[in-house]
């Protein structure tokens, strides 16, 4: 029961990190992360499916090699953040509360993806 469980909360993880690819408040890596770790645990070759996926693996293969994020990926990223909700912001039609929370929000993102990076994990030492 406990390998069909981690089965099922790595597929909703995978899900996730797939909106997270398209939307820019949904963060990807933590939730592919995630799948990895409960993949790990219950199923190996679903686990190498998502290291060699073509969209995927790009994003966890660079966190396990403590391979930096291009400054091109961190700007089009922000860029694509801002750009979404000022969309949202436009057509939406939020109250000033909503859009308060979702500026906070947004800058607190832009600060994360702006510092990725910066601060390279220690590689372990076999």
């Amino acid at each position: 029961m406990k390998k069909v469980t981690y089965i099922f909360l790595g597929c909703l993880a995978v899900a996730l990190g797939a909106v997270g690819v398209v939307t820019p408040v949904l963060p990807t890596t933590p939730f592919l992360l995630l799948a990895t770790f409960l993949f790990t645990r219950s199923s190996p070759r679903l686990n190498k499916y998502l290291l060699n996926n073509r969209i995927f693996g790009k994003f966890l293969t660079n966190y396990f090699e403590n391979k930096p994020i291009s400054v091109r990926s961190k700007l089009t990223s922000i860029a694509f953040l801002w750009l979404a909700l000022g969309a949202t912001f436009y057509f939406a039609g939020l109250s000033k509360t909503l859009i308060i929370i979702l500026l906070i929000i947004g800058m607190g993102v832009t600060a994360h993806i702006s510092m990725l990076g910066k601060y390279r994990r220690k590689a372990k030492k076999s």
